[in-house]
């Protein structure tokens, strides 16, 4: 069996670094053929260093160079195009990996997903357009991955409902009253995982699982009622499934992105992995129900969801320019909630169908996040 030929997008990112991670511990089940990043040029050569050979490219660059061979305009494109791959995995951060995700199935190679803003913006689509083209969408998130693995080996046809689990993040235990206090630095310490920062601050408010429970109901095609959320502090149980008997099924794993990557890249095989090894030994495990008084933005998901396409796209985008605005201490943290809630409370449509019509809702949602702004 050849190597799986793979391009990884977003490759100096968390997401991309343990995706090289695996490809490297498997050399005789994968093949790194293309590397991108937007701005890290020295990180891109270091990571183009463990995979000799594989095409690199630089988004924020305005051309290309003779160590980088793809830059400006349309490089990821190109590089997709050219390379031949077998399966891309998109591991790029926020609104920004939407195009990517759509120019890797344009390519034709399958698409392993760590980029929920995919779904939540454009699930309906990307998943028409993946169809089109006769390529499958695999999911990366860590819930994600376990929610298609159990459907993969259980089926759809019993399924009553997901349980997707949330560590609650950096402030899940502090009081109420503390949080208009809480600082960015604060927010960007993740007590189980190594993440960005963004998707660190997101994970503090429960705007990351919000916008997991949108990419779970588009991608596995379910009402908002059967997509369900527990605190789980260990974030050692990553999801469950409840079948029509009761029974309840599990995915356990270490909390290590690289087991759920592997599963992707491996699709639809499974291989050997030497990441994700759990001993459960000694090991307590507890779920509670989400404080919808602690979480708001969890509650908004749902809202937003259920109201229709424009509005998770509206989600997305309030949220986005509400943590860069309280990164720079422009907004408290208790404020994320209050300005994606004033964004919501804005008309969108219910329904949209062309790549130019989300980005055309993205900029104005972005836009009346910034003018709502002015009010906190």
């Amino acid at each position: 069996m050849q190597p799986k030929r793979i391009i990884i997008l977003g490759a100096t990112g968390s997401i991309g670094r343990s995706a090289l991670d695996v490809a490297v511990s498997r050399p005789d089940l994968f093949r790194v053929v293309g590397l991108s990043a937007h701005s890290r040029t020295e990180e891109l050569l270091a990571a183009g260093r463990r995979v000799p050979g594989a095409a690199l490219c630089l988004t924020g660059a305005d051309s290309a160079s003779p160590e980088i061979g793809y830059g400006g305009p349309g490089a990821v494109a190109r590089m997709l195009e050219e390379a031949q791959a077998d399966m891309t995995l998109n591991g790029i951060s926020g609104a920004a990996g939407l195009e990517p995700s759509l120019q890797a199935i344009e390519a034709g190679t399958d698409l392993a997903l760590a980029n929920k803003e995919t779904m939540v913006l454009a699930g309906r689509l990307v998943l028409a357009k993946a169809a089109a083209r006769g390529v499958r969408v695999i999911p990366v998130d860590s819930e994600h991955s376990a929610v298609f693995q159990m459907v993969e080996r259980f089926g759809a046809g019993d399924l009553e409902e997901v349980i997707l689990t949330a560590s609650g993040g950096a402030f899940r235990d502090r009081p109420i009253a503390e949080l208009p206090h809480a600082t960015p630095e604060e927010a960007s310490t993740h007590p189980n995982w190594n993440m960005g920062r963004k998707i660190t601050i997101d994970s503090a408010s429960m705007a990351n699982k919000g916008l997991e429970v949108i990419e779970a109901i588009r991608f596995f095609g379910l009402e908002s009622r059967r997509v369900k959320v527990l605190i789980h502090p260990q974030s050692r149980v990553h999801a469950l499934i409840r079948m029509r008997d009761g029974a309840l099924y599990a995915q356990v794993s270490e909390t290590d992105m690289r087991l759920a990557i592997q599963s992707a890249l491996s699709w639809p095989r499974t291989e050997t992995c030497a990441f994700g090894r759990l001993d459960l030994a000694g090991l307590n495990l507890s779920f509670r129900e989400p404080d919808p008084a602690r979480f708001p933005l969890l509650g908004l998901a749902y809202r937003a969801v259920d109201a229709g396409e424009g509005y998770t796209i509206a989600y997305n985008a309030a949220n986005e320019t509400a943590v860069d605005l309280f990164i720079r201490r422009k907004i408290r943290f208790t404020d994320l909630a209050g300005l994606t809630s004033a964004v919501l409370d804005l008309a969108w449509p219910s329904r949209v169908d062309s790549l130019e019509e989300v980005l055309s809702v993205d900029v104005e949602a972005r836009a009346a996040a910034l003018e709502a702004a002015k009010g906190f």
